[in-house]
């Protein structure tokens, strides 16, 4: 029987073949392992299951589970059942894996900051997102969208934004356009300074972008350190190796 899912999370449901294929194939090289998160009614799985033997999927919707064993005939082996935000992924995933998907709009900021803290697992992310969330995420310093996924994804992957996705492919069609870029891990192991001050400088400089580093860091730093001119900024004119310059700094 066709049953198909009639929830979405928050999820606008790609119904395009060639887009599908087309994203499918922007993985690059033959990963350990490909993780695809919410493939609802595996528009984009049927594609992954060609070229991929170590497929898995992430699913919370159990009538999506039903949907996929019945009509993809996928192994229910291949399907974790659960929320991707909470799961241990060390419990699923080797040590290396490529992570997949059309992310939910309303959660693709939480899926961008679980993938940072299993950044020294995620070897390549590829990922249709909203278009303005994709273009911050992509944006060079001193760009008017470069904000804090800008600095915390870059310090730790090459990204490239690679294709425009319209709304009309999308079942229900979003309000908006979306695009699809890739996350490639860069050769940074870990940051030169103190990572969790560096992750703490970047959110609250960003979260008070209108002002100066001078004023959005006030409580962070010593007052005679404040006098550098590098405080006369804000936030969206410094790159990764600046904010890892500031807290470098706030540790002297």
């Amino acid at each position: 029987m066709d049953v198909r899912p009639k929830k979405s999370l928050g999820q606008h449901f790609l119904n395009d073949q060639n887009i599908a294929r087309k994203i499918a194939e922007s993985i690059e090289g033959q990963p350990q392992m490909v993780l695809e998160i919410g493939p609802g009614m595996g528009v984009l799985t049927k594609f992954l299951k060609e070229k991929h033997d170590n497929l898995k999927v992430v699913e919370i919707d159990k009538e999506s589970v039903g949907y996929l064993i019945t009509n993809l005939l996928l192994p229910e082996e291949k399907i974790i059942s659960g929320d991707f935000l909470q799961l241990d992924l060390s419990e699923h995933c080797p040590d290396n894996y490529c992570i997949i998907g059309n992310f939910p709009y309303n959660i693709s900021s939480q899926i961008f900051f679980k993938i940072l803290e299993e950044r020294n697992h995620v070897t390549q992310t590829v990922c249709m997102i909203q278009k303005e969330v994709a273009e911050r995420i992509a944006a060079p310093s001193g760009s008017k969208t470069y904000g804090i996924l800008s600095v915390l994804l870059q310090a730790f992957f090459d990204i490239k934004y690679l294709f425009t996705v319209p709304e009309h492919v999308f079942v229900p069609p979003p309000k908006v356009k979306s695009a699809v870029i890739r996350l490639q891990r860069n050769s940074t192991n870990e940051l030169d300074c103190d990572e969790e001050l560096f992750f703490k400088i970047v959110k609250t400089a960003f979260n008070q972008r209108r002002k100066t580093l001078r004023n959005s860091l006030r409580s962070m730093f010593q007052p005679e350190k404040l006098s550098a001119e590098i405080f006369n900024e804000r936030p969206e004119r410094l790159n990764v190796a600046d904010f890892v310059m500031l807290t470098k700094l706030c540790k002297a």
